[in-house]
């Protein structure tokens, strides 16, 4: 098969490629491939997170002679890139600026989000206390408005279900 890119040399390299449901092929010779970014597409298979950290983060040096060292571990960024490895926890802080663009690229945001999912649910104040809610209910109940009243009651049996009375 030759290469569609260059239209001369023998295709190496035979992707396929599934965008939106469709499938395409790319045929590619070595050079091409090499020239296109596809040369090194597989290079990585086998080895561990370490190693794809530290290629990752050696793709961002500067290559400055005078490199900074953590003070408290007196590990350099560069070590860090070869490695993978940072060498306590003083490295984020020192490194952050040279680590973020990595970060980014590894999990796509850098702020934790949580464990729990966002709800679209019924959003009650948290911050309504359970004897705030016991008094509304009673309130309610003298009222006689019995439809808030079993909303309150169910917002406060939920309350107690979550572990918010203690």
């Amino acid at each position: 098969m030759i290469c569609q890119n260059c239209n001369k040399n023998d295709a190496t390299l035979h992707m396929k490629r599934i965008i939106n449901g469709r499938a395409a092929e790319v045929h590619l010779c070595s050079d091409c491939a090499r020239s296109l970014g596809y040369g090194e597409a597989f290079s990585g298979f086998g080895l561990g997170f370490g190693h794809l950290l530290g290629e990752l983060l050696s793709s961002n040096e500067n290559g400055s002679a005078n490199s900074m060292r953590c003070p408290a571990c007196g590990k350099s960024f560069e070590e860090i890139a070869e490695d993978g490895k940072m060498g306590c926890a003083e490295c984020y802080a020192v490194f952050y600026d040279r680590l973020l663009p990595t970060l980014n690229k590894i999990h796509g945001k850098t702020s934790y989000m949580g464990t729990k999912p966002q709800t679209s649910g019924n959003s009650a104040a948290p911050s309504i206390s359970l004897d705030e809610l016991k008094n509304a209910l009673s309130e309610a109940i003298e009222r006689q408005d019995f439809e808030l009243a079993a909303s309150l009651r169910d917002q406060i049996n939920e309350l107690v279900r979550e572990g918010g009375a203690l």
